[in-house]
Formats: C-alpha cells, structure tokens, sequence
C-alpha cells in the first residue's frame, strides 16, 4: 500500500463519524439539530462528493446561541485568569493529542495539502498555548500620575463575542480568533464558513472535553445571509471578530451599526512582493513562489502581485515560471502534493475566470493557465503565472485568490512604491533588496500593515496581524488581541484635598 493509499484509508476512518451522523450545532454544552431541522450538505473538493450532512442554522439558533453565551458569561469573566491559564492549555494539549486527525479531515474538507495542513492543529495548539500564558496578566493595566491624583487603569471584557471564519485553513483561523477571546474572559459563538465546517466541530468537542464550561463556546452552522446576519445583529453579541471578504466585512459593518457593535476584521488583499536587482534573487524566488502556490493561493496574505526591477524582469519572471511548472498538483494526502484542489466548484470557477480575464487583457500567460485533470476529478487549477502585465489590469487590482501571480515590472524605488501601493488593499508587502537605506525609507511608505523585508510571512505570535484601507480593521498578536476583545475602565484616585468649586451652596 502506497503512503497515499494508507493516508486516505485513514481519512475514510477519521470521516466515518461525518459520514454516519450529521455534523451538528452545539449550544449550552448540547449537541443539536437545527431549530427548523433543515441540514445542507458538504462536499469534499477532491471528488466533488458529499463528505457530511450539516445543521442549517438560522436566526433563531443564532439566538439560542447567543442567550447561553450571555447565560455563561458572568461565571467565565470571574474566573481568575490562572484557571483560565490551566483550562486553555489543556485545550492545546487535547489539540495536539488529536492532530493527526484534525489534519487529515481538514484535508479532505478543504483540499489543502497535508504537507502545510500537517502543523495545522499544532498551530492551532501555539495559539492556545500562547494566550493561556496571558490570561492571568489580560486585566491588569497602568498606573497614571496626574497632580493630585492617581489613574489606576485595569481592563475587563467585553462580553458574549461572535466569531465568523473562513473557509481557508479553518481550523488554525478559528483558534487565532477564539483563543484570546476565551483567554480575555469573553464568551464564543462560532459560525465557521459553510464550504468547512468539520474541524470546528472537532475543535469544540475538543474544547469541552478538556473541561470548558457549558456555553462559553457555542458553534452555529449555516450561511452567511441566515445565521452570520443573525449573530452581527444580535443585541447580546458585544463584538464580531471577522475573517473573510472585504465586501462581506462592509455587510457586517452595516448589519451590526444598530447595537453599535465593535468589529475586528481580517480581509482580502493583493499583497505585492517587490524585488530590486540588488535583491538574493534565489531566495526572493524561492519566497515569492511559496507565498502565492502554498495552500493553493488561497491565504489573505498571498504575494499575489509581483513587481521586479525592469533590470532583471525577464530572467526573475523566468526563474518562478520555471518552479511554477515543476509544482506537484495532486491529491491532498499525498505528501508530495504542494497544490491541492481548490475549495469548491464554485471558487474554481471564479479562478478560472480570472486567467481568462489575465489573458482578454493581454497579459502573457508563463506558466499554467488551465484546469488541472487530477485525482478525483476534483477542483485542480494548475499554479499560473502572468508576465507582461500592467497595474490597470484587472487580475492586477482584484483579488482572486487562487494560485494565480501577475508579474509587473518597474523602472525604479518612486514607481516601484506607487504600483505597490496603488490598489484598495493593503494588507502584507514583501520587500527584496540588500540596501538597508532603502528598505526603511520603502518601508516607511508602503501603505500595508504587515511588511517583511526579505522574508516570506514568517509567523511571531507577539507581533501585531492586519492591515489597513480595505485589507482589515484593528490588530491580532500579543497584546492587541486583548485591546479588542476587552474594556479598558480607568479609576481615578485623589492623592489629596483640592479645592471644588462651590456651586449653590
């Protein structure tokens, strides 16, 4: 038996429970039906055939939801953040105990390649572990001295927080959001997208088997329209914290201005990787290649755009068209897979038209470009790259989230910043050079919230995560996380007598 067969054999194992039983809602510790009984189903990208039945969740599970996590909410804001510290650990532990398997459905649910979704759940473990060794310390604050009087600062959280994610690498974006949300002492409901929601079902499983309290962490299936509408306009929801579309993020704005709800959001991007002639050309290749072909192209901060000095434009674009062909598209569990099928015929379609848009343009297609025919029959799009492209062209300014990279060359460092800063998004950068004057001056005005100078995204857990303009609102990372998902309260203190006006008296 090849190690593909053998992998697969064990999907089969892990999806059997998917299979026989449907994936249900959980609320208040239960596992339940949808309150209408409806069910909507889930298919897997690699054949096209249902993997699960799902719960179809609507505005009156959103409710339920919403009321247990307000129910349990004041017991899990008092408890001292030590405790906290103990459960969420355990969480990570019950995580890492279960990876395997975590890996392997993720896999399957999403068409990712084993060789990234293999440290998924370990990911999804540091998360946990890396905000349950800041709970105890997530209230306290600052001390401010003013004359004759002394600010005491502490925070405190915000209350029930809904969290809505996508369909790409669900289960590491699910705990990147939940973690510190449990961690600052706030209460969940989780909608996860409807194209996976398998591993969030493990994951909360997960969650209360090592102890979580019931309703602290509820999960709500269903669509956007139906159940994230209902959570954004829910008036004891206190927060949305949101990853997905740039469009979907103004949606929820608007549907949750009504009870003035705070919102945290992760959008699109179209993330430049800009290399100078005077950049390590290999490792600006190597890196710029991995940032747009791993996970399929299907990340926020995929280097989607790539500008080259003119100088080199020809031999760089020839350089990642050459790693572009040499890819291994195929199954998803086989561990030479570096592109798996993407996540839904609905998506593949909406990729494929874009290099059709790349080439009525008259963008020159240098690798790729067509449908892949690979096992299963499934959603396969070979990694594409388009050279001859310009800043005006469409698949240069709209994200499309595939493993599709448009190349555009620049004359020198003025136009290389405004091609790079010249769309709506402005999420990651990626700058290539070995002038270090140059990177802090390019840097210093670049318009993105991340940017890291040669490197690819290289993740550190303390460093604040977003971007600006239309890529996201607000910070993850460290202590940014808190500023979200928590309420600063300052106490004043006077040090001594002071005169008070006197009025009527």
């Amino acid at each position: 038996m090849s190690k593909l067969d053998e992998n697969i054999a064990k999907a089969e194992d892990f999806l059997a429970r998917f299979r026989e039983h449907d994936v249900l809602n959980h609320i208040n510790g239960e596992s339940v039906p949808a309150v209408s009984g409806e069910r909507f189903e889930t298919i897997s990208p690699i054949d096209l055939k249902p993997i699960a039945k799902v719960a179809l969740g609507r505005a009156a599970d959103v409710d339920l939801a919403a009321k247990a996590a307000k129910e349990a909410f004041p017991a899990w804001a008092a408890m001292p953040g030590d405790a906290r510290k103990k459960l969420l650990h355990k969480i990570a532990d019950a995580i890492v105990a279960r990876a395997e398997e975590i890996a392997f459905v993720e896999c399957m649910d999403t068409g990712q390649s084993l060789k990234f979704m293999s440290k998924a759940a370990l990911r999804g473990a540091e998360n946990f572990r890396f905000f349950a060794d800041r709970a105890p310390e997530a209230r306290d604050g600052k001390t401010l001295r003013g004359g004759n009087q002394i600010n005491m600062t502490t925070r405190v959280p915000i209350g029930p927080v809904g969290i809505i994610t996508p369909w790409n690498t669900p289960f590491m974006l699910s705990t990147w959001k939940i973690a510190p949300a449990l961690a600052a002492g706030c209460t969940v409901v989780h909608k996860p997208a409807e194209f996976s929601p398998l591993t969030a079902r493990l994951l909360i499983e997960i969650a209360e088997e090592a102890g979580l309290p019931k309703g602290v962490w509820n999960l709500v299936n269903g669509f956007g329209e139906d159940a994230g509408k209902a959570l954004t306009e829910h008036p004891a929801i206190k927060a949305i914290g949101f990853v997905g579309e740039s469009r979907t993020g103004s949606m929820i704005m608007k549907q949750g201005a009504e009870t003035l709800k705070r919102v945290h959001f992760e959008l699109g991007g179209k993330n430049p990787v800009i290399v100078f002639a005077d950049a390590d050309l290999e490792r600006a290749a190597d890196a710029a290649v991995f940032m747009i072909y791993s996970l399929n192209g299907e990340r926020c901060t995929s280097s989607s755009r790539l500008l080259v000095e003119e100088s080199i434009y020809d031999s760089f674009t020839a350089k990642v068209a050459e790693r572009a062909k040499r890819i291994k598209i195929g199954h998803p569990l086989d561990p030479e897979t570096v592109v798996g099928p993407l996540i839904h015929p609905v998506h593949e379609k909406k990729v494929l038209e874009y290099i059709g848009i790349g080439q009525q343009e008259g963008a020159t297609l240098a690798a790729g470009g067509t449908k892949f025919d690979g096992p299963g029959g499934g959603c396969y799009v070979s990694p594409t790259l388009f050279t001859g492209a310009n800043n005006g062209m469409r698949i240069a300014q709209e994200e499309i989230f595939g493993p599709v990279l448009t190349a555009i060359p620049f004359k020198d460092e003025a136009e290389a910043l405004a091609l790079a800063n010249d769309v709506r998004y402005g999420l990651a950068g990626y700058l290539w050079t070995s002038d270090v004057t140059r990177a802090f001056r390019f840097t210093d005005h670049l318009e993105a919230g991340m940017i890291w100078v040669n490197s690819e995204n290289v993740r550190h857990l303390p460093a604040p995560f977003g971007g600006v303009k239309n890529s996201g609102i607000g910070r993850d990372g460290g202590d940014w996380s808190f500023d979200f998902y928590m309420e600063t309260k300052n106490v004043a203190f006077v040090s001594s007598a002071h005169a008070i006006q006197r009025l009527g008296a």
